[in-house]
């Protein structure tokens, strides 16, 4: 007699069937990356809806394409115009590692995307589900994807009561992911996987009503959908604090270059002062000393702090607004940019807010 395996035991053709069946007749159909084997158009969008809604996504994607229509466009381009486009979606690294898998791609396989999920995988910003995803797409491959939104769906309709990040936890998951995997019907099942995570079985208030899993969902039939998947252990969030200099002369704004990794990396942005203590203890004999570098100081003014918070901590920006009677000759890494066009600039997007509200009609005639 055959022994079954845990693949064998964890197999469930009828689970596939159901995804499959529902996704073809209530699943999405109609988003711009959709219908459609370009691997550069459904890579972008994979990319972009990395811990991003759709609903975001999709302006962002339409002006990508525009300015960047093929993968060697992209590959081809300055930093600066991909960050630039970037701007306010978030998450920076995304998109450097979205240029730099360009560069790759063209370098390495002549601007064709390989079809092998373990190669994609080895590209910058792809892992194993995006990987998945992007070949199941584009190719037809059979290749189980495990992002945020299955990750979820497994674990209610499995019962799975341990938080999916620990990673024997994760492990259990990708194996019962490929398990279930069905014969045909990859695009369909990977689609209606996403679907289903995204449109029904939600963080909160899931539509178990409409779902087609709900007769063999075990957070349902126990009344567990509130607690699973299991939250992270919470941890405090650390406070940061960053004093920002907001130079203007001539209606034009002083942005800096920030480095090319870390925090906002590769964007644009306001010069900030090192001397700061805790939150409301600025320096400010270290404040006056760096607005001068830039020039004569006529006035300098404390606006409205503003509060960004990242995945790990919540930054205190303290912007000061500093005028000039003249400028000192511009440094390394800096530029002067037109207040009136400041909506192009590549700038992370509390910035970008500040800028473009002190660049109102309303005020602006006041610079």
């Amino acid at each position: 007699m055959k022994r079954l395996t845990e693949f064998d035991e964890l197999a469930d053709p009828a689970f596939s069937s159901a995804v499959i069946s529902w996704q073809k007749t209530h699943g999405r159909h109609a988003l711009p990356w959709q219908n459609t084997r370009d691997a550069y158009r459904i890579w972008l969008s994979e990319i972009m809806l990395q811990q991003t809604q759709v609903t975001a996504v999709l302006g962002y994607y339409a002006r990508f394409l525009e300015r960047f229509p093929t993968l060697h466009d992209l590959a081809a381009a300055p930093s600066e115009d991909v960050m630039a486009q970037w701007s306010g979606l978030g998450y920076y690294t995304r998109a450097r590692n979205l240029h730099a898998c360009a560069k790759r791609v063209v370098a390495e396989y002549g601007g064709v995307f390989p079809a092998d999920p373990a190669l994609l995988a080895e590209l910058p910003g792809i892992g194993r589900s995006t990987a998945a995803a992007i070949s199941a797409f584009s190719n037809g491959t059979r290749a189980a994807i495990l992002d945020g939104n299955v990750k979820r769906v497994f674990a209610r309709v499995f019962g799975i009561d341990q938080f999916p990040g620990v990673k024997a936890v994760e492990d259990g998951l990708w194996r019962r992911a490929n398990a279930l995997l069905p014969e045909h019907g990859i695009e369909s099942y990977t689609q209606g996987l996403m679907d289903l995570g995204a449109t029904l079985c939600t963080r909160s208030k899931p539509d178990c009503v409409r779902c087609p899993l709900q007769d063999r969902c075990v957070a349902h039939a126990d009344g567990r959908t509130a607690e699973l998947p299991v939250r992270k252990p919470k941890k405090t969030i650390p406070e940061k604090q960053a004093a920002m200099l907001l130079v203007l002369d001539r209606g034009q704004v002083l942005l800096e270059q920030r480095p090319p990794s870390g925090i906002w990396g590769g964007l644009m942005s306001l010069p900030e002062v090192d001397g700061h203590g805790a939150r409301g203890e600025i320096d400010q004999k270290a404040l006056g000393a760096a607005a001068q570098a830039f020039g004569k100081v006529e006035e300098m003014q404390a606006l409205l702090p503003l509060v960004h918070v990242f995945t790990h901590y919540r930054l205190h920006i303290v912007p000061f607004k500093v005028a000039l009677a003249g400028r000192a000759a511009t440094a390394a890494g800096h530029v002067w940019w037109n207040l009136a066009e400041i909506e192009r600039a590549p700038l992370p997007a509390p910035v970008k807010k500040l800028l473009l509200d002190i660049a109102s009609p309303s005020l602006f005639a006041a610079l």
